[in-house]
């Protein structure tokens, strides 16, 4: 009889997507370890870049033919992985963090912490222009969608309950990020 407030609860854990940012314990399986060659294949989009911040205006129908389905689906049919499923929620390593779509610098590695939410987490943007945020009332819900200010592609929800010093957790789809390690 008292099962119904608690699959309403997880239910809304789970479309929150890293609601909560305390690190509740987590029985699943530990995630495999990252590699850094496991990258998208970049040769036929001429649109990627970690240089050029010009925005695009790229029509879905070509980056449907470019991205892989997973990536497009994340990134322009709003998608979610599930949790603790991706290559970086807890990956550590030195370097940056760019739109798997377009290359636009989003991170840099030192404002990634573990919020223990299972998936990726930074406490702040690598520039003002690198993400646009959007209102986001799906789910009954509000909250504040981002998006890569280069290409448009969902990357996930920003949070004001982060780490000093900005307060801000950045709570991103790993499908959605590349990582470029320093050399």
């Amino acid at each position: 009889m008292h099962r119904l407030p608690s699959v309403l609860l997880l239910t809304t854990l789970f479309l929150t997507g890293c609601a909560d940012s305390t690190g509740q314990a987590n029985d699943q399986a530990q995630a495999p370890t990252m590699d850094p060659m496991n990258q998208y294949d970049h040769s036929n989009n001429p649109h990627y870049s970690h240089t050029d911040t010009s925005k695009l205006n790229v029509p879905l129908s070509e980056w449907k033919k470019l991205l892989p389905e997973d990536l497009y689906y994340i990134a322009f049919e709003k998608g979610t992985e599930r949790a603790f499923t991706g290559k970086y929620w807890d990956f550590e390593g030195i370097g940056t963090y760019a739109c798997a779509v377009c290359g636009n610098v989003l991170f840099q590695a030192d404002s990634k912490f573990a919020s223990s939410c299972g998936w990726p987490s930074f406490f702040q943007a690598e520039r003002k222009e690198a993400i646009t945020y959007h209102e986001d009332k799906t789910f009954g819900m509000v909250r504040t969608e981002t998006t890569c200010g280069r290409c448009g592609a969902h990357l996930g929800h920003v949070f004001d309950d982060g780490p000093k010093p900005t307060g801000r957790r950045y709570c991103i789809n790993s499908v959605s990020l590349e990582f470029i390690g320093k050399k």
